[in-house]
């Protein structure tokens, strides 16, 4: 009876963090700032590499579409050579999640 008690309060527990999903910075921390850096500026040595743009110059920004982020977060980018620059989220964000990072990197403009 106890172990039934402690598997029930196990898939409770999972399927309850499950539910509340992560934070919008969680997101970003989890799978963004490892090559766009915390603060979205790409300083990072995977961004340097990688040549990305800085989320936190106003032309950038202004050069980006919602659509476009959305886009390239949900379904990955690759080069002109078909090789992936960035790995699709689509089967770790919600479109709702991807949404609210799209926003997030808005925030980051200076």
């Amino acid at each position: 009876m106890k172990l039934r008690h402690s598997l029930l309060l196990t898939a409770l527990s999972v399927t309850a963090g499950a539910a509340f999903g992560a934070t919008t910075a969680e997101n970003w921390d989890n799978f963004c700032a490892k090559c766009h850096g915390p603060d979205g500026a790409a300083k990072t040595v995977v961004g340097k590499k990688l040549k990305l743009k800085d989320y936190t110059d106003a032309k950038v920004q202004d050069s980006l579409k919602d659509e476009e982020m959305f886009k390239a977060t949900k379904e990955g980018v690759k080069d002109d050579n078909g090789k992936e620059r960035m790995k699709s989220f689509k089967a770790d964000l919600s479109d709702a999640e991807i949404n609210e990072l799209v926003a997030h990197i808005r925030k980051m403009k200076k």
